[in-house]
C-alpha cells in the first residue's frame, strides 16, 4: 500500500531487459555521472558516520520511569479526517500467545509454486543501494523530476515518451509527459497531483537507486509518511516561480511538514533542489532569497546539521543540473555538482548485516499459491531458508525465494528493498505494519503501552491542550495505529535539558514532554537508542502533524 508498482519503470521479472536510452527536443539526455572521485569536498561533508541527531532525541528522560504501567486507557478513537487511515483491519488486533506450527504440506503438491521455487538465484550485486524519495509542495514538479532521471538513465525508451507527449497534449497538459512516468493512473494524470507513493528503479556506475515519488498535497500525507518511512535520502523540491514557493513554505504549507517529517524519519542527509529555474532565467537573486528563508527553517526548527544540508539550482523539465553539472553558459554563479553527483557520493556507514533482523511490511501478495511480503531490510541479513517469525502474531515460517529489484538471489542486507516469497501463510495473517524478524534471534517487542518522548509542535485550534486523555494516530515505521495519551510524566527544561520537578497537568506547542501511550491494537517497536527506525514515530491529529517522538522504555 503506498506504492505505484504499475510505474511505467517498474519491469517485471518475465521481461527484465534493459531499455535503450533515447533523446527528445524537449528533453535532453545526460552522460552518466562521473567517478565519485571527481566530485567536490561538499560532497563528502555528507557522510552519514557523522550522527548529528536532533537536540531532543540526547535529553535526558525521567531517571526512573515507571516500571509498570498501572491503568488501562479506554479505547482511543481515530483522526475524523477522511484522508487518515481506516480502522486496521481485526487480523491484526490481538497477537498469538504461542507460536504458531510450522506448515505441515509441502511445495510438492503445487507443480506451478516448484517451477518458480527451482529459478536459479544470481549474486547479490555489490553496489550500494539507497532509497531516495522526493517531497515538497505540490506542483513544485517532484514526478516531473522523477521522470526525467528513469528517462535519462535509459528506464523509459523513446516511443514510451512520445506517447506520453501525445496524451499530454490532448489533456491540454503539454508539459506534464515526464510526470507520467511516475503518475500511471488517470485521476492522476486528469488532476495532474500525485495520490500514491510511486515507485521505479535506476542505476548508475557507482550505486543502485529507489525513487519514491510522494505526494505533495495535504490530502495524502499519511502516504508521503509511509514512503519517507522506507527512504534513506530525502530530496526536497521547491519551485523557483513566484508565489509557488511562498504557498508551501507558509504556515500550513507542505514544505514544511514534509521537512519537519523527512527529519523525524530519520531521513539525512537532505539535499534541497530549487526546481524550475529555467523559467527565472537561472536568477541569481531569486535563488538565494528561497535559499535563505529556507536554510534558516531546517536548521532551526527541523534541526538539521548543515553538513546534511545541500542546496542547488535544477530544471526537472529540461534536466539541467540532474546528470551533468551546470555549464557557465547556462548557469555563470553556479559552480557545484548535480543531483546524481551529490548523491553517489553519499556514503551509508551506519548499516548493520550482524545485527537482528528487522523488516517492517509495506506489502503483501498471493500469487500461485505462495506468499510474496514486501518490505525494506532496516538492519540485519535475510537469506534464502532462513526461519523467520512474523510478529506481533508470532507466525513462524522460511524464507523460500528473495527477490531484490525483481531479480532472484541468495541474500539481502541493510537499505535493500525485498520481496520474500514464503509458504503455509494467508494473505489476511499478514498486513502492512507487521515486522519481519529471525526466529532464533532477539524478536521486535509487541506492546499496548510505551513511555515516549515528545516534541508538541502543533495542536488543532479546537484543542490546544496536549494532556492526559488526547486521542490520535501514530505513525511509526510502516504501522498505523490509534494511541491515548494515558499519562503526562514530566516536562523538560529546554535550557538544562533535565526533567522539571513538577508534574505537568497539559502542555502547550514547543514542549518537550516524557509522556505514557497506550495503543490498540498492540503495535511492533523498538527503543529508539537500539532500533532508531523502529523506535521513531509521528503523531497526527485532525489533518496535522502535532507530535514526533521518539519510544524510551517498553512497558514492563
Amino acid at each position: 500500500k503506498g506504492w505505484n508498482v504499475n510505474a511505467t519503470a517498474f519491469v517485471p521479472r518475465s521481461k527484465a531487459s534493459a531499455p535503450a536510452a533515447a533523446t527528445t527536443p524537449a528533453v535532453q539526455p545526460q552522460v552518466p555521472a562521473p567517478a565519485v572521485e571527481k566530485i567536490t569536498e561538499s560532497i563528502n561533508s555528507l557522510n552519514i558516520e557523522d550522527k548529528g541527531v536532533e537536540e531532543w532525541e540526547n535529553i535526558t528522560p525521567d531517571p526512573e520511569p515507571p516500571a509498570a504501567l498501572k491503568k488501562e486507557a479506554p479505547a482511543p478513537k481515530t483522526e475524523t479526517q477522511k484522508t487518515e487511515p481506516k480502522k486496521v483491519k481485526k487480523e491484526e488486533q490481538t497477537p498469538a500467545t504461542t507460536p504458531a506450527p510450522a506448515p505441515s504440506s509441502t511445495l510438492a503438491d503445487d507443480a506451478e509454486a516448484l517451477q518458480i521455487l527451482n529459478q536459479e538465484e544470481v549474486e547479490s550485486d555489490p553496489r550500494e543501494h539507497l532509497n531516495i524519495i522526493f517531497i515538497g509542495h505540490v506542483d513544485a514538479g517532484k514526478s516531473t523530476l522523477s521522470g526525467n532521471i528513469l528517462y535519462s538513465t535509459g528506464k523509459v525508451d523513446k516511443r514510451t515518451i512520445e506517447k506520453y507527449e501525445r496524451e499530454a497534449k490532448e489533456k491540454n497538459r503539454g508539459t506534464w509527459f515526464l510526470a507520467y512516468i511516475m503518475d500511471t493512473n488517470e485521476e492522476e494524470r486528469t488532476k495532474g497531483i500525485t495520490i500514491e507513493v510511486g515507485r521505479a528503479h535506476f542505476e548508475t556506475p557507482v550505486k543502485r537507486y529507489t525513487i519514491l515519488d510522494a505526494p505533495g498535497h495535504k490530502n495524502y500525507v499519511p502516504n508521503m509518511i509511509g514512503g519517507a518511512a522506507q527512504a534513506d535520502v530525502g530530496v526536497l523540491v521547491i519551485s523557483a516561480r513566484q508565489g509557488e514557493f511562498e504557498a508551501g513554505f507558509e504556515r500550513g504549507g507542505q514544505t514544511r511538514e514534509h521537512a519537519m517529517l523527512a527529519k523525524t524519519v530519520g531521513i539525512r542527509p537532505l539535499i534541497v533542489v530549487i526546481n524550475k529555474m529555467d523559467e527565472k532565467n537561472w536568477a541569481k537573486d531569486r535563488y538565494e532569497e528561497i535559499v535563505g528563508k529556507l536554510s534558516a527553517f531546517l536548521k532551526k526548527e527541523c534541526q538539521y546539521a548543515p553538513k546534511d544540508l545541500v542546496f542547488m539550482p535544477i530544471s526537472g523539465y529540461t534536466g539541467a543540473n540532474l546528470m551533468e553539472p551546470l555549464s557557465r553558459e547556462v548557469c555563470p554563479w553556479y559552480d557545484g555538482p548535480s543531483l546524481i553527483q551529490v548523491l553517489d557520493g553519499i556514503k551509508c556507514t551506519d548499516r548493520s548485516e550482524t545485527a537482528p533482523l528487522r523488516i517492517p511490511v509495506t506489502d503483501r501478495f498471493k500469487e500461485m499459491g505462495l506468499l510474496n511480503v514486501h518490505g525494506k531490510v532496516e538492519s540485519g541479513t535475510c537469506f534464502k531458508g532462513q526461519k523467520i517469525t512474523i510478529m506481533p502474531n508470532n507466525l513462524q515460517t522460511k524464507v523460500h525465494q528473495l527477490y531484490v529489484d525483481d531479480k532472484l538471489v541468495k541474500r539481502a542486507g541493510p537499505g535493500e528493498n525485498i520481496q520474500i516469497v514464503i509458504s503455509g501463510l494467508e494473505e489476511s495473517d499478514v498486513s502492512t505494519g507487521f515486522v519481519i524478524c529471525e526466529t532464533e534471534r532477539d524478536l521486535v517487542n509487541v506492546v499496548s503501552e510505551f513511555i515516549a518522548q515528545l516534541v508538541i509542535v502543533e495542536m488543532p485550534p479546537s484543542n490546544p491542550l496536549f494532556m492526559p486523555g488526547y486521542e490520535s494516530v501514530m505513525h511509526i515505521h510502516t504501522s498505523i495505529r490509534e494511541i491515548q495519551v494515558a499519562d503526562l510524566l514530566s516536562e523538560i527544561d529546554k535550557k538544562t535539558r533535565k526533567p522539571m520537578k513538577k508534574k505537568p497537568v497539559f502542555v502547550k506547542v514547543g514542549a518537550v514532554v516524557t509522556a505514557k501511550l497506550t495503543v490498540s491494537p498492540p503495535v511492533c517497536l523498538d527503543l529508539f537508542e537500539q532500533y532508531p527506525q523502529l523506535g521513531r514515530f509521528t503523531i497526527r491529529d485532525k489533518g496535522r502533524t502535532i507530535a514526533i517522538g521518539k519510544v524510551i522504555k517498553t512497558a514492563a
